[in-house]
């Protein structure tokens, strides 16, 4: 029996489900001994067009809403798909196409926070 906790499971959810709509560049931002921060988990990863970043926040909330049945608090950016943000209130999700990723380097703004890089 896994012993891992309820969020521990949803960001493993929300990693497979990127890995499987072949996400690239995941890192898993733990935010929760950070003052002031508004989640405990970012995590972000990006896609190399619209389409793919919709698929990915798509296949996301699918994989949570069918293993977990959890549903996201607030979903933005799907319009023009640059930037897609999946909230589940703890944790929060940042999909990216890989220039907007870069221009606004959000990595560097939570810097200081506990970083996992996820293998491909």
């Amino acid at each position: 029996m896994s012993k891992n906790t309820p969020k521990e499971i949803l960001i493993e959810t929300i990693v497979a489900a990127i890995q499987d709509t072949k996400g690239e560049k995941v890192m898993v931002f733990d935010l929760s001994k950070i003052e002031n921060s508004v989640a405990e988990t970012f995590i972000i990863c990006s896609g190399n067009s619209n389409t793919q970043v919709s698929a990915i926040a798509g296949n996301i909330e699918k994989k949570v809403r069918n293993d977990l049945k959890e549903r996201p608090w607030h979903v933005e950016g799907t319009d023009n798909a640059q930037w897609v943000l999946v909230d589940y209130v703890s944790v929060v999700v940042h999909i990216f196409q890989q220039e907007t990723r870069d221009y606004y380097d959000i990595e560097e703004l939570w810097g200081d926070a506990e970083i996992t890089h996820i293998e491909n």
